[in-house]
This record gives C-alpha cells, sequence and structure tokens, in this order.
C-alpha cells in the first residue's frame, strides 16, 4: 500500500499543479471588457486591495447578504485554515514553533469544520429555494468535504494512527524516499479522500478560491469618469485602426 499511495499523491499533486497553474493563467488572460464593480466600490488601487482583503478574510458581501450562510461559511473556511495549518508538522521537522503552538486549535476547528460542512449541507436539503437551484455536484461536493472531516476527526477521537510512522511516510515523500505506511483502513480512506481532493480542485467549484482574485466586480476601482478602461484585445484593434 505503501508504493500504491505513493505513486497517487506523486500523480495527484502533479494533476493539482498543473491544473491550477492552467486555470489561473486562462484567469489571468481573460479579458474584463467592461468597467463593472460592484456599488459602492472603492475608487482607488489602494481601497480596491483593502476591499479584497475584507471579502477574502471577513466575506464582507456574503455578510451583508445573509448572516447565517455567512457564519456557516466563514466558520468552515477558518476551521480548514486552522486545521491545515495543524496538518503542516506532518511535513516540517522540527515543527515550527507558531505550528506547535496552534496544534490545540486545530483539534477543535476539525470539530467546527465538520458541523459548518453539516450545516451548509442542512441548508440544501431543507430551504426549498436553495434545494431548486442546487446540482447534485453540490451534494457531492458537501459530502465529499465531510467525508473528509469525519475520517480524520475518526482516527483523532476513536481509532488512533501511527502519526509518526505517517509523518516519516510523508517526509519520504518529500525527499522521494519510499518509507512505509502504517497498515490502518481509516488512514487508506482519509488519504485517499485527500488524493481525489487534489485531483479535482482544479476542475471544481472549489476553484472559487484563486477565483475570487479575479472577478471585475471586486478587483477594479470604480474610477471610469476619471479613467478610461479599455481591454488589452480591445486596445490593440484601435491602435491597428
Amino acid at each position: 500500500m505503501s508504493t500504491l499511495f505513493s505513486i497517487l499523491f506523486y500523480g495527484a499533486t502533479l494533476v493539482f499543479v498543473v491544473g491550477m497553474a492552467y486555470r489561473i493563467t486562462d484567469y489571468a488572460r481573460t479579458p474584463a471588457p467592461l468597467k463593472i464593480p460592484t456599488t459602492p466600490a472603492p475608487t482607488t488601487a489602494g481601497g480596491v486591495v483593502l476591499r479584497m482583503m475584507r471579502e477574502v478574510l471577513l466575506f464582507e458581501s456574503l455578510f451583508k447578504a445573509n448572516l447565517w450562510i455567512w457564519a456557516l461559511g466563514w466558520l468552515f473556511h477558518t476551521s480548514l485554515a486552522l486545521v491545515l495549518i495543524r496538518h503542516l508538522r506532518y511535513f516540517t521537522d522540527p515543527v515550527w514553533p507558531w505550528v506547535a503552538f496552534l496544534q490545540p486549535f486545530g483539534i477543535y476547528a476539525g470539530l467546527v469544520m465538520a458541523a459548518s460542512l453539516a450545516g451548509l449541507w442542512a441548508r440544501r436539503l431543507f430551504v426549498e429555494r436553495i434545494r431548486y437551484i442546487s446540482t447534485p455536484s453540490d451534494h457531492l461536493m458537501l459530502l465529499f468535504l465531510l467525508l473528509l472531516a469525519a475520517s480524520g476527526l475518526f482516527m483523532k477521537f476513536l481509532v488512533h494512527t501511527d502519526v509518526v510512522a505517517v509523518k516519516s511516510f510523508i517526509l519520504g515523500l518529500m525527499h522521494f524516499s519510499m518509507r512505509p505506511l502504517p497498515a490502518d483502513f481509516a488512514l487508506f480512506m482519509h488519504l485517499a479522500l485527500v488524493a481525489v481532493l487534489l485531483i479535482i480542485f482544479p476542475v471544481s467549484k472549489l476553484l472559487h478560491a484563486p477565483g475570487v482574485f479575479f472577478s471585475p466586480s471586486r478587483n477594479q476601482a470604480d474610477n471610469s469618469r476619471e479613467k478610461r478602461h479599455i481591454a488589452a484585445w480591445a486596445a490593440k484593434l484601435e491602435s491597428s485602426e
């Protein structure tokens, strides 16, 4: 199984890196022919940076739209960030001090992550207007993330695995050195879900993570009166006339 998971993770990482590079490049090359910032919008580049920070860190627009969805979404993303930071201990030796400090918070964040995912899924199941516009992929993605969180919590609280051996395996992957992986079904399931997540991320709705930075309604300044907005392709046509 160690060989199988090594091949799986090398392949999944390659797909993730290449897929993300392609999608981000595609986003960056996509022209924005119109000046369409959502008002009220900042009028300076500095204001746009502050707006993007509020949007990425605080989900400002979602807060203004629906407090319940904002609470569940913000709790999920914040707890996910803490869980990811907690997992950095498997990739560093020695473990960075700030990562070690956040370890207890990462445990509770896993519980919050699962609870917030369950709340977001319940919204799609029981709120009629949301259920009407939800697609099978919406339900499958929430179920997938919930299984990923549940399998991690299962290993933490119920069926413990050899985390020292897991860390040795991951560090071995980073240095292209094959090391044994504990024979644990819950661990196999958790790692398989992580690998699948890496593979599907560049083609899934989860791609809103980098996509928000390329949204013209968020990354444009409201300065159309002061500065003419023209897409690169339109400028080339204009200059050739």
